[in-house]
């Protein structure tokens, strides 16, 4: 018990000993006002606030995170298909496609999925 408190100390004095090395060594100072300001992608924050934006492009960006968040969601169901009752494993990868395949051909149908418009 000694040895873990005696531990404990030196750690949190090393710990200390660095957090107030980096708060005198950084160079970040608070004058620089430019710094300060929060940076929007590039655009400035002072202007015009109502820049019209293309929801075409907001709908393409969404459609991709859903495809992103599939492909995560199908990587288990192919690592444990090994591991699981094969006629369950099936029911259901099966029944996820299909509601993906759905999803995708109606996103088709609506025409989402047009690059230009």
């Amino acid at each position: 018990m000694n040895l873990m408190l005696n531990s404990m100390i030196i750690i949190m004095t090393i710990m200390t000993i660095i957090l107030m090395m980096i708060t005198t060594l950084s160079k970040k100072t608070i004058l620089d006002t430019q710094k300060s300001t929060p940076f929007e992608c590039g655009f400035n924050p002072m202007s015009y606030n109502r820049l019209p934006f293309s929801i075409h492009f907001f709908m393409i960006a969404v459609i991709f995170l859903i495809f992103d968040i599939e492909i995560i969601l199908i990587m288990p169901m192919i690592l444990t298909m090994k591991m699981v009752m094969l006629k369950y494993w099936i029911i259901t990868s099966m029944t996820f496609i299909l509601i993906l395949i759905l999803g995708l051909m109606h996103e088709w149908k609506n025409g989402m999925l047009k690059w230009t418009e």
